[in-house]
């Protein structure tokens, strides 16, 4: 759990190139000795069908090169690189993105009783919750929406749950008057945590069951992490990201190695979430106040998140999604490890199987967003805890929370 709706009251105070006329289009291969087969795409000019390439890159198969005609002028040329039956796709193909309308999804502890009730007048969004009750054994909508709120506040269960209830937000949003727009405009997406699923398969990246059931999994892997060590998250609030540092290396200074604690969530100035082991915890909390922080909150979750105390998690994550057809993003999704967009499906595998252990940089996800000269972004899902965050980043930011 990265961010609790308890926080929401503190949070809320304190490309693909454009086409090119008069052109047209070809296709070659040329297979290699090694079985790689390098498929290219020309497009050739009217006036000119001399063409010069220049292999500039080479990792994991050709990444890019460029073209020339003749007379020196550039051509415009793709490739992608097939490797047995898979294809290689740069991976760097959305780091220069430009973000104009952006998708943020919620993380886990944004899950309420009640969420899903707006859900149930639309009826593609309903249409989820009932592909998710096969995929899940149980009427998922009801808990949503009745409770109990410890059986939703669970691992377990919420990562699904707000999973379902924020693809099912999409939904709603579309049922409105303009609502399509709006989606069709948007040009970039990103989630806290969990919320990378959801971004992902918004995205395209994989089918919304397949990443109901990574999803699921993940929850029971992360609680399964849990259950074999003692450990805990604890928010800090009103210090900075440095002296939270300060604050967790004096901790460790007083603890063995299997209770060191580490900044687990980059959430947004003066609030950052430490983990580890629970003795360290609570010597995070006894130093806080004389580091000057205004307070503590013990996080309601199940164990260290996004520290290595996950680690068991990793193998079943990397199982399944190895067993997962994932496909690359039609617009650039922000990986919540390094705060870019991946464009490669083996690298967004990699990328989620590291996420459970890494920190979440989504301070820096959001900063970068803005920086970039985003105009306006929509919290789908359920509670305004990014809405929040957005706003106490910065204060004219124009976002809009659109639940279900």
């Amino acid at each position: 759990m990265h961010v609790l709706h308890l926080l929401q009251p503190l949070i809320l105070r304190t490309s693909i190139p454009p086409p090119v006329s008069s052109a047209t289009t070809m296709c070659s291969s040329i297979l290699l000795p090694t079985t790689t087969t390098i498929s290219v795409q020309k497009i050739s000019f009217a006036n000119s069908s001399e063409t010069l390439l220049n292999f500039s890159g080479f990792k994991h198969g050709f990444r890019a090169f460029g073209a020339k005609n003749g007379g020196g002028k550039s051509r415009v040329c793709c490739m992608s690189v097939s490797v047995g039956s898979r294809n290689a796709v740069d991976d760097g193909l959305f780091l220069d993105y430009k973000p104009n309308f952006a998708f943020l999804f919620p993380g886990q502890g944004a899950q309420a009783v009640g969420m899903g009730k707006e859900a149930q007048n639309v009826p593609a969004a309903t249409e989820l919750y009932k592909k998710a009750n096969d995929i899940l054994g149980f009427d998922l909508l009801d808990v949503c929406t009745n409770g109990p709120k410890e059986k939703l506040d669970s691992t377990v269960l919420s990562q699904p749950a707000i999973y379902v209830t924020s693809l099912a937000a999409v939904e709603v949003l579309r049922s409105r008057e303009g609502g399509q727009q709006i989606i069709d405009s948007v040009d970039v997406t990103c989630g806290l945590s969990l919320g990378e699923y959801t971004a992902l398969a918004f995205a395209g990246s994989f089918s919304f069951e397949d990443g109901l059931k990574l999803v699921k999994l993940r929850g029971e892997a992360m609680q399964e992490a849990a259950n074999a060590a003692k450990s805990a998250m604890v928010s800090i609030i009103g210090l900075d990201s440095e002296k939270v540092q300060l604050l967790c290396e004096a901790a460790n200074e007083e603890v063995d190695g299997e209770d060191k604690v580490q900044i687990a969530n980059f959430l947004c100035p003066g609030n950052y979430a430490v983990s580890g082991g629970l003795k360290g915890i609570e010597a995070v909390e006894a130093k806080a106040k004389s580091f000057k922080a205004r307070m503590t909150v013990r996080l309601a979750v199940a164990g260290a998140f996004h520290t290595s105390f996950m680690n068991p998690a990793v193998s079943r994550l990397e199982a399944a999604l190895a067993a997962t057809v994932i496909r690359r993003p039609r617009i650039p999704v922000i990986s919540n490890v390094d705060a870019l967009p991946h464009a490669d499906p083996d690298t967004i595998k990699n990328i989620l199987a590291r996420q459970v252990t890494s920190p979440v940089h989504w301070e820096m996800t959001v900063k970068t967003l803005l920086t970039k000269g985003l105009k306006k972004s929509y919290e789908l899902g359920p509670g305004k805890v990014i809405a929040g965050i957005v706003k106490r980043m910065d204060r004219s930011a124009e976002i809009e929370s659109i639940g279900a």
